[in-house]
């Protein structure tokens, strides 16, 4: 039977990343994660909205991503689809000062009036990721898309706040953002507004998850690239090919919450 650097077997492995899994996947996550920002909403497409953008800003300290995100959805009327929808031009313009890091008020109003222009030529952000690319996954969508969306003029400088999996990049924050809008809501967590399988979705990479997954002998690389989340991708998938991101909840949980 395989054995993993903590000489745990697979099957044990898998066993207590489930129940790891079960502990942390709670309707209180969401006290303290920014998946709290679309839970303010009930209609899909401020859940989408909301939970892109909130997605984008998804790093550094978690207090102030929430307290950037709730800052932003004021903007917004506290009703960001009905903004993006009905938003003039000056309307915009007229939103005010906004910065979270490196996320700029500039960066900011190319990416409300880029959402507006996908959603007035029908284009929801779900249409970019309605099923899985050739190899079961959804990297390759997310390249697609973050070309699709810098396809108009744009800040150059903006192009660094959406990531390019075919780059090279984890693309932790967009697999944040997927893995909210696919996975079922039976935990009140996720919330399952879109059809793409959640067998396509992989688990967010950040310094917690790797670090975690290092120790527990899921993945060998020491970059969180690309790479590894397919090294990483394929270790999950031998433990639930059909929600492999719910393993988010286990690895996170024991990096943030228990100090594994």
């Amino acid at each position: 039977m395989e054995k993993w650097s903590n000489a745990l077997t697979l099957e044990e492995l898998h066993c207590f990343l489930d129940e790891k899994a079960a502990q942390y996947e709670k309707i209180n996550f969401l006290e303290e994660d920014p998946i709290q920002i679309p839970h303010l909403y009930t209609q899909p497409i401020d859940i989408e909205i909301s939970g892109f953008l909130t997605s984008v800003m998804a790093w550094g300290q978690r207090k102030t991503i929430i307290a950037n995100a709730h800052k932003l959805m004021s903007y917004l009327d506290n009703a960001p689809g009905e903004f993006i929808l009905g938003a003039t031009d000056q309307d915009l313009d007229a939103i005010g000062p906004f910065v979270h890091r490196t996320f700029q008020h500039e960066d900011l109003l190319f990416f409300l009036k880029r959402l507006r222009q996908l959603y007035h030529q029908g284009k929801g952000l779900s249409s970019f990721f309605d099923t899985p690319d050739s190899d079961g996954r959804i990297q390759e969508s997310i390249s697609r898309f973050k070309h699709y969306f810098f396809s108009v003029d744009h800040p150059l400088r903006s192009q660094k706040h959406l990531p390019d999996p075919l780059k090279g990049a984890a693309a932790k924050r967009m697999n944040m953002y997927l893995r909210w809008m696919v996975r079922s809501p039976r935990n009140g967590v996720d919330f399952g507004i879109w059809t793409l399988p959640s067998s396509a979705l992989s688990c967010p990479l950040d310094v917690h998850t790797a670090r975690v997954a290092r120790k527990l002998g899921l993945i060998h690389r020491k970059l969180d690239d690309a790479k590894t989340l397919k090294e990483l991708d394929t270790q999950l998938r031998k433990m639930d090919p059909v929600d492999p991101a719910k393993y988010d909840f286990a690895l996170f949980g024991l990096g943030v919450f228990e100090k594994f």
